[in-house]
């Protein structure tokens, strides 16, 4: 790689070990040399802003993603009497379904709890810009 000219960054470099856990667990601790540079095993590795954890599910990445928005949801919520709805709609589109929407193709065959939970996040959105309660 260092005659093309091509630098790893040891700093975000993460390698990360996928398949049943009696399987992974003897390959904790393995250590692979790459360019000079030593790689160790992750429980979870960021791709791309995507956090895939070694059990191929999806739990670290939703969880950032539906603390965010609610925090952004309460704040747009308050925002209601000094905004237009056209605002409070660009509000919701930039802060909400951007993060929502970004990678959406991972949600794929998914289990019912992710989706629901990002579901809700999409209700209260919606309640939000039509100020309905539950």
């Amino acid at each position: 790689m260092t005659r093309k000219f091509l630098f790893l960054n040891v700093d975000k470099t993460e390698m990360l070990i996928l398949g049943p856990k009696q399987k992974r667990l003897p390959l904790k601790d393995i250590s692979v040399n790459f360019d000079r540079i030593a790689l160790k095993t992750e429980n979870q590795v960021r791709n791309l802003g995507v956090v895939m954890a070694a059990e191929l599910n999806l739990n670290s990445h939703i969880k950032p993603i539906t603390k965010s928005a609610y925090h952004h949801l309460k704040n747009t919520a308050r925002l209601r009497g000094l905004m237009s709805q056209q605002g409070l709609e660009k509000l919701v589109h930039a802060f909400i379904f951007s993060r929502l929407g970004y990678c959406n193709g991972i949600f794929t065959g998914m289990s019912k709890k992710p989706i629901r939970q990002l579901q809700l996040i999409q209700n209260t959105a919606t309640r939000v810009l039509t100020k309905t309660r539950m």
